[in-house]
């Protein structure tokens, strides 16, 4: 998961970085995510009082929880809507998948994709009184077909290029949100789908870091 580069770490709590993103002018669906979800409950218990500080985390098995900063933009981009069917690819620990599900509510429908063992083992107890959230163990590079289309997908880890085969898993004006680039330094894309055989790239969001995405474990 990413952080913007460069960035800035001091002590923060949750009240300091739920006014963080306040001034940020985030929207009031995902700052009152942000008020829901306990942070450090996804994390190790060493690193519980860094909680809200606003950078990326390790989680254990060489992977990270984002910079908050990084995910409230992600989700801002995703322009995310009750109800809707959501797909998050490398969803690590659960965090950004419990605030999806409190954006896009009971109605809504998400599913994550993480092939690290023992970070689905976790994220599973995390999450297990989200009812609408499905975690499976799973290689995301080939989205999720089973289940497809989506209004929404997320890729959390950085991808030297976006699979085709995964923007083909986007509905109708669906959109997908990756880091993509290389292994030092990605930027943020945003792709719309705009008919079945054209996609729009609606934005490039440069300077974010990512854990590399993982194929197999």
């Amino acid at each position: 998961m990413g952080v913007k580069k460069p960035w800035m770490s001091y002590k923060m709590d949750k009240e300091d970085l739920i006014k963080s993103l306040e001034e940020k002018k985030f929207s009031k669906e995902i700052v009152d995510a942000f008020s829901k979800v306990n942070r450090e409950d996804f994390l190790p218990y060493s690193l519980k009082k860094k909680a809200y500080d606003d950078t990326a985390l390790p989680i254990g098995n060489g992977q990270t929880i984002s910079q908050p900063y990084t995910i409230a933009l992600m989700l801002s981009e995703l322009d995310l809507k009750k109800g809707q069917k959501i797909l998050e690819i490398g969803s690590g620990s659960g965090y950004v998948l419990a605030l999806i599900a409190e954006i896009i509510g009971e109605t809504g429908k998400i599913f994550g994709l993480e092939v690290i063992p023992a970070l689905v083992k976790k994220s599973k107890e995390n999450l297990e009184n989200y009812r609408n959230v499905k975690i499976y163990k799973k290689n995301g590079s080939n989205g999720f077909p089973d289940e497809a289309r989506f209004d929404r997908i997320l890729v959390s880890a950085a991808l030297r290029e976006v699979p085709e085969r995964l923007m083909e898993q986007l509905k109708h004006k669906g959109i997908l949100v990756a880091p993509q680039g290389s292994r030092f330094e990605q930027e943020i894309i945003v792709i719309q789908r705009k008919t079945e055989a054209e996609f729009d790239m609606k934005k490039r969001l440069p300077g974010f870091v990512f854990v590399p995405f993982v194929e197999e474990n």
